[in-house]
């Protein structure tokens, strides 16, 4: 297989094909990728989710209607606790657009997101100055945009971007990456024709005990769970199924999207769902509690 590899959105990709990408097909990647970035990136200043943060109004963006229904699905089966209105408690702990990493009081988002936030299949409308963070599953929605603008590209396809993979043909085993030593694997499990997307506490990680995943309904980093992985057949909807995973909800959630998963407790104990396919290198316990 031929490999592409660069550096995009803050994280590292590499795009596998057959034959080598050329040029037209590696410039539709970057399109796509800027595009979505222009429109959705929190970190940009000139990014169009930024200025519906600084003045409200509306985004038109294809991306609108699939990102928040599943951000609906999301806020309702954890009970708040995933809200794409994350952002300023982010900011709050330091995970800001300056990347400042100083750390203030923790801050919770608007539990009644959807009240100030309103969208369409083609657009979002603020009614408030209301800055989104799509960080929930905003990765997997841009795989799977990478995947679909590749589509003409004859034989087998992995896309990657940072961990959030999207398989097209032959199968290819994956390591499920131990969250405290990233030499090591808890198991290893064979993607085909679907997606793997994974999350963990020591991923974007900083200060004491500070990291990415956040309660919204606290503005606090979440403490039970460490990491998670998600298998479906595309990459948005396993990266929205690896946070909800991090909840109470998360599970059932799974379970009604026909995602598999693996997760790992922040003492060491693993679950999966039943009938996952994933082959697993630690015992599995009993869950003792499954709270966020």
């Amino acid at each position: 297989m031929a490999s592409w590899r660069f550096e995009a959105i803050g994280t590292h990709w590499e795009i596998e094909t057959v034959d080598p990408l050329g040029e037209e097909a590696r410039g539709r990647v970057a399109a796509e990728i800027d595009r979505f970035d222009r429109e959705w990136s929190r970190f940009r200043a000139d990014s169009l989710v930024r200025a519906l943060g600084r003045d409200g109004g509306r985004i038109v963006s294809r991306d609108a209607g699939p990102m928040l229904d599943a951000y609906r699905e999301l806020s309702g089966a954890t009970a708040g606790a995933v809200n794409p209105l994350v952002a300023d408690s982010l900011a709050a702990l330091g995970y800001d657009a300056a990347y400042s990493l100083v750390p203030g009081a923790p801050v919770a988002a608007p539990d009644a997101w959807e009240e100030r936030v309103s969208w369409t299949s083609g657009e979002v409308t603020a009614s408030v100055p209301a800055l989104l963070d799509v960080g929930a599953l905003g990765k997997g929605r841009l795989v799977d945009l990478v995947a679909g603008v590749l589509t003409d590209v004859p034989g087998d396809l992995v896309v990657d971007a940072g961990g959030d993979i999207r398989v097209r043909g032959a199968g290819v085993r994956i390591a499920l990456e131990h969250p405290y030593d990233p030499q090591k694997a808890i198991g290893v499990v064979e993607v085909q024709d679907r997606a793997l997307c994974a999350s963990a506490t020591n991923r974007r990680a900083w200060g004491n005990g500070l990291h990415h995943v956040l309660d919204a309904r606290t503005g606090e980093p979440v403490r039970t769970w460490a990491a998670t992985w998600a298998l479906a057949p595309e990459a948005m909807t396993a990266d929205a199924a690896a946070t909800a995973l991090f909840f109470d909800g998360g599970p059932a959630l799974a379970a009604a999207w026909g995602v598999e998963w693996v997760r790992m407790s922040t003492d060491g104990r693993v679950q999966r769902s039943p009938g996952c396919s994933a082959e697993l290198f630690l015992a599995e316990r009993a869950p003792t509690s499954t709270g966020n």
